[in-house]
């Protein structure tokens, strides 16, 4: 008798283990999933181990084996264990994110199909097929078609006693349809006569018209094939090399050409990128130079798409380059050979919810690691973690300072809008010279992007009389307004509410809305610049695959001139006539209160900035803030990478936080805030017993109450020399006996790992 130990697609950390009937036990290996009876439900698990040790219990036999195949490789086992011990989450929770859903829920994937004709078998000899002409005489329409039938078929040489050809391949109903230029009753009547049969032929979802075309390839000019080469060469002596150009340096023409390298030696390429929206531009360009060797994979993409993908690539003929978003790096690959992290710096690389809280860039060295193969990444702000690992000889490093065509940096000025707004100089959020520049801007045929980095029309709205301000009932927040759909909408839980007439305090039927967004950043753009063509790209705008291509293509084609934005548009987007960028409040970002506020807000104004003048002339960027002193604004305006490194690593060492130390948050959640007050505090308690003064806290974090839990949350300091492992196995242990106190029912805590 055999058994399976299976993993489940839920928040478990256990394996369990089901008897195997007889008719399956010859073809279930690990990897491959089965239909199993959990909780009187059928789900789909993944066998983690087959064995023939009778557990001490009663077994549930398995109820299907769906696959032929594995579906996950034990190199990814291997992966997936590694995210959930580092991070530590079950690791069924890794395998409900990692697997497509059509692939863990029996029945939702179904394979796109079409139907097709063949010739009936009894009509298969040119006798049959003469007497079958004869019978369609009288029907005009059904004899055109049949003879076109048989001319697309090449069964058309059997009248004339020829052999016949694919005769068991036939064509499409479509294609008929379209090339007899007959309707569908005409081919049913054919289907009727027992003429031809149909039957349903698999096809794919996916690109696969596109040739390779290698000849399309740019020659890199002198300062990027001096850079080209350096990276081969540390690729000779490291396994991660950071790429550190500057904006419009052409980093991504250097990926190409690696990527052919690395086809040449027949591997395969991941080519990870932290936004959907910018696979629309590097996904052209990619297409035209590797064809259909390319495929594309993130969430915008539809379910049974990503399933085919993920066969695909478990397939004989896998895509050479995967071209995605963080959730790439849980697709199989059988001869992976380089790893491309574009955009490393960002923040959308690491995931949030639901768990595991996992950082793309992390997980994709390690699978590079596990597949022998390196890893490239590449930014023009790098991340602080990153750049001290490249700067201490960990990693790589490469620099390239020059742009594409030796075009100059663009210019940064800055605008004191406290002293503007002191002296009611300020035209809403626009101060005289950003209003100027860009009315000079679009007057000459060029563009402008307004860089506001909160979405919504207001932020918040304030009765001006009694100082009431609307707050969701569910979470610890002010509401945003959004014009459009005329509600206050919290940009936390989702909930919405209509604005109220008056103020339910005071009666005061005077609401003003407070701060900008970028709703209210487009209305005022329409008013000061009328004659301006206005995109607007936030979440708001770009909830389907296809809103983010027709924002950035209308964009790029200059059917429109001024795009507003949130941090989208910094991430890496290529726009040629962009002559001003507007960073409309830097203080937004400075503010916040993180320790990474200044690292973020140095890398997204500098990448905002590298948008403008990538091509002909130099390009203006108009800083606008109310702390022009501030050390930070002068490297962003001085592009001073190392400058800005040194002091913030200087600050990060005296504070014990990365990449010093290593940081871990953990989040206690439950409904009622005595009882996750306490639950917290004996968690310290008893981790402060363990770990000393590395553990501060429990607190409030700023947000303290989302979705109606309430929340308290305890920090990790510790330092690079202590036993990771041992912290980990601590906190499981820990957070498990927590959890199973009675008096904490309900309760939920999570950890996140490297927090950003």
């Amino acid at each position: 008798m055999k058994y399976v130990d299976v993993v489940l697609p839920l928040p478990l950390e256990d394996r369990f283990t089901y008897s195997v009937p007889s008719s399956f036990e010859t073809v279930l290996v690990p990897g491959m999933r089965v239909t199993v009876d959990f909780r009187r439900k059928k789900t789909m698990a993944l066998v983690a181990a087959v064995h023939e040790t009778k557990p001490p219990f009663e077994c549930k036999d398995i109820l299907d084996v769906p696959d032929t195949v594995p579906v996950v490789t034990p190199q990814q086992f291997r992966l997936w264990q590694w995210i959930a011990d580092y991070y530590i989450a079950p690791f069924g929770e890794v395998y409900n994110v990692a697997l497509p859903g059509g692939l863990k829920t029996p029945g939702v994937y179904r394979p796109k199909t079409e139907t097709c004709l063949a010739l009936a078998p009894e009509y298969r000899d040119g006798m049959a097929l003469r007497v079958a002409m004869e019978m369609l005489k009288r029907a005009k329409a059904q004899a055109k078609a049949f003879a076109v039938f048989l001319e697309l078929s090449h069964n058309d040489t059997l009248i004339t006693g020829g052999a016949a050809a694919g005769t068991s391949v036939g064509i499409t109903r479509d294609e008929l349809m379209n090339s007899a230029h007959c309707t569908a009753a005409v081919v049913k009547s054919l289907v009727d006569r027992k003429l031809l049969v149909t039957y349903e032929r698999e096809v794919g979802r996916l690109n696969c018209d596109t040739q390779p075309c290698l000849e399309n390839i740019k020659r890199l000019n002198e300062a990027q094939q001096d850079a080209y080469n350096r990276i081969l060469m540390s690729f000779m002596k490291k396994n991660v090399v950071l790429l550190h150009g500057v904006t419009s340096s052409g980093k991504t023409e250097i990926y190409i050409h690696l990527i052919k390298q690395a086809m040449e030696q027949h591997r395969q390429v991941l080519y990870l990128l932290p936004e959907i929206a910018l696979t629309v531009q590097i996904r052209e360009r990619l297409q035209r130079v590797f064809g259909n060797r390319l495929g594309i994979y993130h969430s915008k993409y539809s379910d049974a798409e990503r399933v085919e993908i993920w066969k695909k690539q478990l397939s004989d003929n896998p895509y050479d380059v995967i071209l995605g978003a963080r959730s790439a790096v849980f697709l199989p690959f059988t001869r992976l050979g380089l790893v491309i992290v574009d955009e490393e710096h960002e923040t959308s690389f690491k995931q949030q919810d639901p768990a595991p809280r996992y950082h793309a860039r992390s997980v994709a060295i390690m699978l590079a690691q596990a597949c022998g193969a390196k890893t490239l990444l590449g930014t023009a702000t790098p991340s602080a973690e990153t750049y001290h690992n490249a700067t201490t000889g960990k990693y790589g490093l490469v620099t390239l300072d020059r742009r594409y065509k030796d075009i100059q940096l663009p210019e940064i000025r800055v605008v004191d809008i406290r002293d503007m707004q002191r002296r009611k100089m300020m035209n809403g959020p626009f101060s005289p010279v950003l209003v100027k520049s860009v009315r000079e801007v679009l007057e000459g045929g060029g563009q402008a992007i307004l860089f506001q980095n909160r979405r919504g029309f207001a932020p918040m709205m304030e009765c001006k009389v009694c100082g009431w301000v609307p707050r969701c009932t569910n979470c610890d927040v002010s509401l945003t307004y959004h014009k459009n759909m005329n509600q206050l909408t919290c940009h936390y839980c989702g909930y919405t509410y209509k604005l109220p007439e008056a103020c339910p305090c005071c009666g005061n039927t005077d609401l003003k809305g407070r701060g900008y967004g970028t709703e209210k950043i487009e209305d005022k753009v329409m008013e000061v610049f009328p004659e301006a063509r206005v995109a607007r790209m936030d979440l708001d705008t770009t909830r389907t695959r296809t809103a983010y291509e027709r924002i950035i293509s209308d964009f790029s084609a200059g059917r429109t001139n001024l795009l507003i934005g949130t941090q989208m548009i910094s991430k890496g987007l290529d726009f040629g006539g962009v002559g001003v960028v507007g960073i409309l409040n830097a203080d937004s970002m400075l503010n916040y209160p993180d320790f990474r506020a200044y690292e973020h807000a140095f890398t997204m104004m500098s990448q905002v900035a590298g948008r403008a003048g990538r091509k002909g002339r130099r390009g203006l960027v108009i800083l606008q803030t109310k702390s022009p002193e501030l050390p930070v604004i002068s490297h962003v305006v001085h592009n001073d990478t190392s400058a800005f490194y040194a002091g913030l690593f200087e600050e990060r060492s005296l504070f014990y936080y990365p990449p010093f130390y290593n940081v871990i948050y953990i989040f206690l959640n439950h409904r009622d805030e005595n009882r996750v007050s306490t639950a917290a505090h004996e968690l310290g308690n008893r981790l402060r017993s363990l770990l000393g003064n590395r553990v501060l806290g429990p607190d409030r974090p700023a947000v303290a109450k989302v979705k109606t839990m309430n929340i308290r949350k305890i920090v990790l300091k510790l330092e690079k020399t202590i036993d990771m492992s041992r912290v980990r196995r601590c906190l499981r242990s820990e957070i498990g006996r927590l959890e199973s106190d009675t008096r904490y029912n309900s309760l939920k805590v999570y950890c996140d790992v490297d927090p950003l």
